[in-house]
Order: C-alpha cells, then structure tokens, then sequence
C-alpha cells in the first residue's frame, strides 16, 4: 500500500514551504509529503467510530508526512511543523516499547510531546503560540474517560498555572514541574519514570483505554510511531510505521476475546454478574476535614451474590486445594448458671447460711451477713458477623499460588462449618463482604446471614466470590453494625479481614477513609457492638491500631496464616475476650 500521494502543484510548494520551516527548527534536513488520501466512505459496520488523521514522522533520513486534507490554516501547519522537529532534535527515537502496556505507552509519549515541546519554547519562545492555538479543546470535566484526561493534561503541561480540579491531573503537573526542576527537561528516562505512575494511577482508578480507538487529542501532533520500536514492526519497515491509523480505520472492531485479553493487559478486572440487589441503604460519611458527618453521603447496596455453576466450582476446588483442614479450638466460656449461694442480696433464703448464723450467735461470734441465694448468670449468647474485604487486591496470588480471597474463603468455610458442628462458642454466625466502587456504589455481599443453616447453597455462594473494585470500609461497618444491632442481646461482634487501608477511586486524600472508618467503630462500640480486625499485611499496624485499637487486632504476616489466626481470634471473640 502506497504511503505517499501525489501532490497537486499547489500542495507541492505548501508541502516545500513547511519542509523547509521543519528543517530549519529540527537543524536538519526534513521532507514534507502527504499521506495517501483515504476514499470518503462511511465507517464499516460495528466500528464505533475512525480515528481522525494524525501526521507520522519518520526518522533517518527524517520525514514527515502529513495528512492530504492537513486544514490550510497557517498556525496549524506551523504547529505540526514545530512539535516534529522538537521530536527530532529532543526525544529518542525508537524507544523499546515491549516493556510498557499500551495504556502506559499513551502516557508516556504524552509527557514526551510536552517535555520537547517546552524545550523547543526555551530556544524558540515565538513557537508556544503555535501550540496554544491548537491543543485539544477543554474537555467536559463529568468525562472521566481515558481520551479526555490525556486532553486535560495536554492542557495542564501547556498552561500548568492553570486549575483543573482533577487530582490526577494535579498530581501529573506537580510530578512533570518536579521532574523538571530536579532533573531538567533534558532527562528523557526521568519523565518515562513518572509516567509509568501516572499510567498505574489510572490503572487503580479503573479508566479504561481501547487501543484500536486512541488517537492524540490534539491534532497538530504527530501519532507518536516515532518514539517506539515494536517487536512486531522491525526497523525499515515504512509501512507499518506510517499508516497505523489507516490500518485501524479499515480493521473491524475488536472481538470478544481481544477485548477481555486488552482488559487484563490494563489490570482492569472483567464486568461480572454483581448478583441479586436486596436492597439499597444511605449512610452518612465522616469528614475529617470539617469534622462532620455527611448526611446520606454513601449508598450500601445489599445483594445476593450469583454463583455461575462453573465458577462456583473452580472456587471450591481452588479453596479446597489450598491448605489442608485446620481445627478449630473449642471456646471456653464460664457457665454460672447454678446458684449461687451466700450472697448480700437475692430471691430466696440461703438456710444453711441462716444455720450457720444462729451457731454462731450461741457462740457469741459476729454472725456473717449474707444470708440470700440467687440463680447465676450462664454465658451471654454470642453473635460474630465476620466481613471479609472482596476488592479488586484480594485477587493477586501469594508466592504459593494462592490469592488471599482463596485463603478468606477457606478460613471463613471453616469457621462455619465449626459452627454448624457446634464445636466453638458462636451461637449465631453470619459471613457477608464487600467492595466498593466510589460512593455512590458499595456493594454488600450477603454470603450466609445469621440464623441461616450453612447448607450447599450458603458454601457455593462463599466459593463462588470474586474481588472486584475497591475498599470503602467505613460505610460497609455502619451497615454491617446495623445488622448485628438487630441480634438478641448478648455479645455481638463484627470481624474484618482485610488486605490493606480502606481507598476508593473518587478519594485521594490518604487519611480520609481511614478516618471515616475509625468514626464508624467509634460509633458501633457506643451501640454496644465489639468490632475487631485481622489484616494479612505487614505494614499494616499503624492504620489498624488507629482505626481499631491497640487491642482490637491482629495481623498475619503470611497470608498462609490466616485460617489459623482466624480460628484462634474467633475463639477468643467467643469467650468475650
């Protein structure tokens, strides 16, 4: 397939003209040619949409082709111009790409452009016009999409005195302006550094990326095939450097298959069934800032988790296989509910005492007081809510093999089975999860309710968990104590088991949900609901004890412990210790 069209005598001597601006601001020699016009036809069936033209720049000897409809616009040819050849004097040409995901790919060469760009304004300060005139339209700031948070940072490097109230966005300007500042704008593995950060943030905040569907956002820029060396392009071969956006408006969209294969490749979990919603219930959220509670700030959504018969089997067996059976130890309590004789107070009459006190009267010896019996009080029934951390981290395998969500299954199949076999101290037993995706969506596992038998069912659903999203814990232990509120009176005991500090994506202030969390505990303790933790993280102790208290957790260094340390801290909840 041809690369170059012919030109019209007109477009020979623009295209002339613009080589000879290029060359002179690369300090080498550039040709200008056109890119083969595409016939006008409409876009194939079931394609979303084409991918707008971009220009490609080639290097050694150094081209640069251009779209065949470029606009005739002055400012835009010269910006196209001045933006490749700061590529050719500044950046590195056919960087190895094999290392990064596309994702991560899109961020880095974003970071580049504004990186040489900024170079070429310190020598030539009457080119940052050429760029101001062109970047990429302000985007509608409720779009949290991946094509317009990299126009938003376009914007944010060009102008970065600017406000955008995007905490990535932020964050990218004052890691680019660090960077700069300490590394100078010459450091091209400096700025690769942080864009493999910015790429992993948006990873965790779940912005997806369609790689088939990305263009640059603005359009004087070049589609960045210069920067990358391809495993899959060699070196020499031109046409699968200067037509990638023609080839993606002629492919068809992507299947099924390649679409799950791109997901994984971004770390982004696939959209599963989110089971049978119950019901939906608003909690408020503690603001550390103002130090008040937001009215009805988070929406709890109780659901019924789905448990596909091919899934729950994989879940069983991978549960089964991890670890071998581990006992449960038997929960001592003291009963007291015999008598109890010779007391100050009480309903009857102790005659043996009163016996005692007329002997001792005829002996002329101080008569002991307490002359009353009365029923001693037996144990107190106990009710263990145990809420396990189903988010998106619990998927990771250890360095067994076995992800943390296996072992919380098992240690928590365990557990129940322990309690249907009478062997602990837990007269009522309830096993629920939760993950979050921002506040407005925290989803609450309903796994095995209290009262409820530990049948086939109840183990299937547990086996069938999947993590998914993110921690939001304060509004799923206001919900959790709720329910644990509505059982007999008694002990009544929440158990988390958790990864990691309670986040979410629509929070970037650190302390914020850790103090939300902290408020709801302080709040469940007031109700009488003793609430504890388990975290299967080592650098886990100074967020725990703050939330919980000093005595009111426990950590398992390996998560290989967690059945263990489960069972011993189950027994020890039950005891009313």
């Amino acid at each position: 397939m041809a690369i170059v069209s012919a030109a019209l005598p007109e477009e020979s001597r623009l295209l002339h003209t613009l080589g000879l601006l290029a060359s002179g601001l690369a300090r080498q020699p550039v040709a200008v040619q056109a890119l083969a016009r595409m016939p006008a036809s409409a876009p194939a069936a079931g394609q979303a949409h084409a991918l707008p033209p971009r220009a490609v720049l080639i290097g050694q000897p150094a081209r640069l082709l251009v779209p065949a409809n470029l606009s005739t616009q002055a400012h835009l040819h010269a910006a196209t111009m001045a933006h490749a050849s700061a590529h050719l004097r500044f950046s590195p040409a056919r960087q190895d790409s094999s290392a990064l995901k596309p994702m991560g790919q899109a961020v880095a060469a974003a970071l580049e452009d504004a990186r040489v760009e900024r170079l070429l304004c310190l020598q030539h300060p009457g080119v940052r016009r050429w760029f101001e005139a062109c970047i990429a339209p302000e985007p509608d700031p409720s779009d949290l999409g991946f094509a317009a948070f990299m126009a938003r940072l376009d914007r944010m490097l060009l102008w970065p005195g600017r406000m955008d109230g995007n905490h990535w966005i932020h964050k990218a300007r004052d890691l680019f302006e660090n960077t700069a500042t300490r590394h100078g704008l010459e450091d091209y593995a400096a700025f690769r550094a942080i864009a493999s950060i910015l790429a992993n943030d948006l990873g965790q905040m779940r912005v997806r990326m369609d790689p088939q569907h990305h263009a640059v956002p603005s359009i004087y820029r070049d589609d960045n095939s210069y920067l990358w060396q391809h495993p899959e392009s060699p070196q020499g071969e031109e046409d699968t450097l200067a037509l990638q956006q023609t080839a993606a408006r002629a492919a068809p969209p992507p299947s099924a298959g390649a679409g799950q294969q791109s997901d994984a490749q971004e770390g982004q979990s696939l959209d599963l069934d989110p089971g049978l919603e119950l019901s939906r219930h608003s909690y408020p959220e503690w603001d550390r800032r103002s130090e008040r509670l937001k009215t009805d700030w988070c929406t709890v959504i109780d659901t019924l988790p789905a448990w596909p018969e091919a899934l729950a089997g994989k879940g069983t067996q991978a549960g089964r296989q991890t670890l071998p059976p581990l006992p449960l130890p038997p929960a001592r309590q003291l009963d007291r509910r015999q008598r109890l004789r010779r007391q100050w107070e009480g309903d009857d009459l102790d005659f043996n005492a009163a016996i005692e006190v007329q002997v001792d009267r005829r002996l002329n010896l101080r008569p002991e007081p307490r002359l009353f019996m009365r029923a001693g009080k037996g144990p107190r029934p106990t009710s263990l809510l145990v809420l396990m951390d189903a988010s998106e981290s619990v998927n990771t395998p250890g360095p067994q093999g076995a992800s943390l969500l296996e072992l919380e299954k098992q240690a928590a199949l365990m557990l129940a089975e322990s309690r249907a076999g009478h062997r602990t101290g837990v007269d009522r037993l309830a096993i629920h999860a939760f993950s979050s995706n921002t506040r407005a969506e925290v989803r609450y596992l309903r796994l095995l309710d209290f009262g409820q038998p530990f049948a086939a069912a109840a183990a299937t659903r547990l086996q069938a968990l999947q993590g998914r999203h993110s921690t939001r814990l304060g509004a799923a232990l206001r919900h959790a104590s709720s329910l644990l509120a509505a059982e007999p009176a008694g002990q009544r005991h929440l158990l988390v088991i958790t990864d990691g500090a309670p986040a979410d994506i629509d929070v970037h202030d650190d302390r914020y949900l850790i103090e939300d969390a902290r408020h709801a505990v302080q709040q469940a303790r007031a109700a009488g609901i003793r609430i504890s933790c388990l975290a299967v993280d080592s650098q886990a102790d100074g967020y725990v004890r703050h939330i919980f208290g000093g005595r009111n957790y426990g950590i398992a260094d390996d998560a290989r412990h967690l059945p263990r340390r489960l069972s011993q801290m189950g027994a020890r909840l039950a005891a009313g210790r």
